[in-house]
C-alpha cells in the first residue's frame, strides 16, 4: 500500500483539509451563480444587449477562477499537487488569466453603467466587443510573463495550487509587480471610483438611487486587496517569516470573489435577476429590457 504523501510545512492535517473544504465551497457557490448568469445571458433573447455581455463576459471569467479553485482543492484533499512542475506552471497562469480579466471586467461595468447613467449614449455592440477581446488579451499578456521568465509561478503556501512566486522578492518580482498592479489593479479601481461617484452624483441629483454605488468598488478591494497588500510587503520585506497559513488566507479570500461578483452584478440587477427568473420558471416580470440597473 503506498504511503500517504507528508502534509505541507506548516500545516496539520485538519488544516489543509479546511483549506480544501473552503476553496471547494467557494468553487462550488461561485460556478453555480456564474453558470446561472451564463446560461441565462444565453437562453433568454431580452438580456443580449451590449451592457449585458459584460456581465456574461464577467461570469466567464469568474468561471474560470472557479475551475481553477476546484483543482486547488482536489489536490489539497489529496494533501499534494500531483499534476508535476508544467501543470503547476499551466495552474498559475489559468488562474492569473482568469483573474486578471475578472478584475478588468469589473471596470469595464462600471464604464458601461457610467455610460447609462451619467451620458445617456450606451456602449454598441462594436465597443462591447472590441473591448473585451483587449480585456482578454491584455490579462494573457501580464499572465504569460512568468512563463517567459518575467516574475515566476510557484506553488502557494499549501503546496497544492499554484501562483505568482512572491517569496523571493528579487529585482525581477520587483519590476513585474509594479505595472502588473499598477495596470490591472490600480487602473481599474480608479475607473470603477470615478464612475461610481459619477453615478452617484447623478443619482442625489435627480433623487432616484437605482443601486448602491459603493458596493462595488468594495467588494473588488475586499477580495482582492489583502492579496495585492501581501505581494506588495514581498516586495519590500521577507514573508517567510509570516506563517504559511496566514499567507494562505489573501487567495483564500481572493476565491469568494466570483460568488460576490455573481450577488452584485447578476442576481443584483433587477432586469438580469428577471431574465433569471424567467429561464428558471418561463414566467416573465414586467419588461424584459435590461439596462444593467441594481437593487
Amino acid at each position: 500500500m503506498a504511503a500517504s504523501p507528508p502534509l505541507p510545512e506548516g500545516f496539520t492535517e485538519l488544516e489543509v483539509l479546511g483549506f480544501g473544504t473552503v476553496m471547494m465551497a467557494e468553487a462550488l457557490l461561485g460556478f453555480c451563480l456564474n453558470g446561472l448568469t451564463i446560461v441565462s445571458f444565453y437562453k433568454i433573447k431580452e438580456l443580449r444587449t451590449p451592457g449585458n455581455f459584460l456581465v456574461f463576459n464577467l461570469a466567464l471569467s469568474d468561471c474560470g477562477i472557479c475551475i481553477n479553485a476546484f483543482i486547488a482543492a482536489f489536490s489539497s484533499f489529496l494533501r499534494h499537487w500531483p499534476y508535476g512542475s508544467d501543470g503547476c506552471q499551466m495552474h498559475g497562469f489559468h488562474g492569473f488569466l482568469m483573474s486578471l480579466t475578472s478584475m478588468s471586467s469589473a471596470a469595464a461595468v462600471a464604464w458601461d453603467r457610467y455610460h447609462h447613467y451619467c451620458s445617456r449614449s450606451k456602449l454598441q455592440w462594436s465597443s462591447v466587443i472590441s473591448m473585451t477581446i483587449f480585456l482578454w488579451l491584455f490579462a494573457a499578456f501580464w499572465s504569460a510573463m512568468p512563463l517567459l521568465g518575467w516574475g515566476e509561478y510557484d506553488y502557494e503556501p499549501l503546496r497544492t495550487c499554484c501562483t505568482l512566486d512572491y517569496t523571493k522578492g528579487d529585482r525581477n518580482f520587483v519590476t513585474y509587480l509594479i505595472p502588473l498592479a499598477f495596470f490591472n489593479f490600480v487602473i481599474p479601481v480608479f475607473i470603477m471610483l470615478t464612475a461610481y461617484q459619477s453615478i452617484d452624483h447623478k443619482f442625489k441629483k435627480t433623487g432616484q438611487h437605482r443601486f448602491n454605488t459603493g458596493l462595488p468598488v468594495k467588494s473588488l478591494v475586499i477580495c482582492w486587496g489583502p492579496y495585492s497588500v501581501l505581494c506588495f510587503y514581498a516586495a519590500v520585506e521577507n514573508v517567510m517569516f509570516i506563517s504559511p497559513k496566514i499567507r494562505m488566507i489573501p487567495a483564500v479570500i481572493a476565491k469568494m470573489s466570483p460568488a460576490v461578483n455573481a450577488l452584485i452584478y447578476a442576481l443584483g440587477n433587477e432586469n438580469y435577476r428577471g431574465g433569471i427568473w424567467q429561464f428558471l420558471t418561463g414566467q416573465k416580470i414586467d419588461k424584459a429590457e435590461v439596462d444593467n440597473k441594481t437593487k
